[in-house]
């Protein structure tokens, strides 16, 4: 009975070396990993032996019997057809010998996946130590305030995070920003090399007319703001509209799409931050349209997403016949892109799909904004209609055909991208939003690598790829700065961890060590099981310091009100 790969994948790859027939692909070596939606399970080759089971960090895997198997094994036996197993079982390669590190110092600046997969790298060396930076009082970045509550499979990868927090070779200096509390020489100074992976928090731009209205606003507020992240704990937004715009097709349009339109119930079991369960439960929204410029083939969000989407109860989730199906000559030149073919089979069984649910989603396929309607706030959006256009290099593009529609709507949320930012004292690509590198090595304005000084994860190459995507990245930067360090390229600290640590006290008393984070996840961690949920946030800095510094061991926080007064 083989298993099967579901939606929560991560793409970490720690499957990988754990399965005794090799029957699990791509694997990071293999050219398609950089790209997959997923990683798969031959179902040919598995012998059930639960491995995988055993090691996946997110509970993705499951048998092939399960309720949830179904469209994720179909996806799997395609993955097989186009991409053979040689026959037999490989061989057991043995694990590769590390080299002996005397000394070896390392400052981490995020604690997002990137960051943490590096620091389990380097402190598999018993030589090696780790200090992580982090603005922010909690640490993991993106699981935390990225990860859609509803989504708690993927945010227990942070169990594997924590087995580094464990480590006594390793600190937490949170809630301490490396640029303003302490600067890049400062920190360069103390280690022998520098890692940054603080990601891209920023986000893009429409630079359409109306985009700074009332009621619009990026994703990337909005995300923060439902997953309780301090800056945006005073953020409001107007739900009290029938119908939502979201403008982008990835994975976090769908994930703002779904929770608009989510029975406040089930939210009230998730981690949502309080303010927005309230928000939510309040909302009259009925309809949330999803805009995408291209066809449903190109869409940016993953197949197991999708799919994942159409699972959800108490709401519809539709496509236009016009947009979302394809003729038998447009299937047929998608035989050689079996992913996006996925997608738009996917896709086009949304034009038959109506349940009579009180709420749903639309998804669009080719419009474009080109405004944002209203006076004093947002009342609708204007697009133009596309069809796609394949360019003499195999690209496609979505070109005007010259018609336009108005879509009446309360709220316009754009996702359509994050962007990296400079750091005081680096380098930085204005162009590309990204610390100019060569395989992780950060380059200084003549090209060559600034020596000790290292990237990794979004801020690395630009934000794309999700977890598994940036342990690669994490690794293959680690293994550069090991070979720099086992060639003596990287320069001995000038100062001491005892003389850092006195700066950071000096500079931020209110940073936050690993003491201090346990306090803070133990005290939300009883705050939700008072209320059956994994953990009730803190979204302030105050009560974030309060707890941390011991000054209330358990917060008074407010429980939400539902739209009928009832408790959440």
């Amino acid at each position: 009975m083989p298993h099967v790969i579901t939606q929560p994948c991560c793409n970490d790859a720690s499957c990988v070396p754990v399965c005794p027939v090799g029957c699990i692909h791509p694997t990071p070596d293999e050219p398609g990993f950089a790209s997959a939606e997923a990683l798969y399970i031959d179902p040919a080759s598995c012998i059930d032996c639960g491995a995988c089971v055993a090691e996946c960090p997110v509970g993705a895997i499951t048998r092939d019997t399960a309720p949830a198997a179904g469209r994720f094994l179909d996806l799997a036996e395609a993955y097989y057809q186009r991409n053979p197993l040689p026959p037999g079982i490989p061989d057991a390669s043995p694990p590769a010998a590390r080299a002996e590190i005397e000394e070896l110092r390392v400052a981490v600046v995020g604690s997002g996946p990137a960051g943490a997969y590096a620091a389990l790298e380097l402190l598999e060396h018993p030589g090696a130590t780790v200090t992580m930076f982090d603005r922010l009082p909690t640490p993991w970045g993106l699981v935390r305030g990225g990860v859609a509550p509803d989504h708690p499979s993927t945010k227990s990868v942070t169990e594997v995070f924590e087995r580094a927090a464990a480590n006594g070779r390793f600190r937490f200096h949170l809630n301490v920003e490396v640029g303003t509390h302490i600067t890049h020489d400062e920190l360069a100074a103390a280690h022998h090399a520098v890692i940054y992976a603080y990601g891209a928090s920023g986000d893009r731009r429409l630079g359409i007319p109306g985009e700074d209205l009332p009621g619009s606003a990026s994703a990337t507020e909005f995300v923060n703001w439902y997953n309780g992240h301090p800056d945006f704990i005073d953020r409001t937004f107007d739900l009290s509209c029938r119908r939502a715009v979201v403008v982008g097709n990835g994975n976090v349009a769908l994930d703002i799409a779904r929770l608009l339109v989510a029975d406040p119930a089930e939210l009230a079991a998730t981690d949502m931050a309080d303010h927005a369960l309230a928000a939510l439960a309040a909302g009259t929204i009925e309809e949330v349209v999803v805009l995408g410029r291209r066809g449903p083939a190109q869409a940016a969000y993953t197949t197991p997403e999708l799919l994942a989407l159409t699972d959800l109860d108490g709401a519809d989730v539709l496509a236009l016949s016009d947009e979302a199906r394809l003729d038998p000559g447009q299937l047929a030149a998608l035989r050689s892109d079996p992913i996006g073919l996925a997608k738009a089979q996917a896709a086009a069984e949304l034009t038959t799909r109506h349940r009579g649910a009180s709420r749903r989603i639309v998804l669009r396929y080719l419009c474009s904004p080109l405004e944002i309607l209203g006076d004093q706030r947002v009342t609708g959006v204007r697009v133009a209609r596309n069809r796609l256009e394949h360019g003499p290099g195999g690209d496609v593009r979505a070109v005007p055909t010259g018609i336009e529609e108005t879509i009446e709507a309360g709220l316009v949320l754009r996702a359509v991208g994050y962007r990296g930012a400079a750091l005081s004292g680096l380098p930085f690509d204005h162009d590309r939003g990204v610390l100019p590198n060569d395989f992780g090595r950060v380059l200084a304005g003549t090209g060559e690598p600034i020596p000790g000084v290292y990237t990794a994860g979004w801020i690395k190459r630009g934000p794309s790829g999700g977890i598994g995507a940036n342990k690669k990245c994490a690794l293959d930067t680690v293994a550069a700065l090991l070979a720099d360090h086992s060639a003596g390229f990287l320069p001995a600290p000038a100062t001491t961890p005892q003389d850092l640590d006195a700066l950071v006290r000096q500079r931020r008393p209110t940073a936050v060590g690993v003491h201090e984070w346990r306090a803070i996840d133990r005290t939300e961690r009883d705050l939700g099981a008072v209320q059956g949920r994994p953990r009730r946030k803190l979204a302030s800095f105050p009560a974030l310091l309060a707890v941390a510094h011991g000054e209330d061991s358990m917060p008074t926080i407010p429980l939400p009100i539902d739209a009928d007064g009832f408790r959440l």
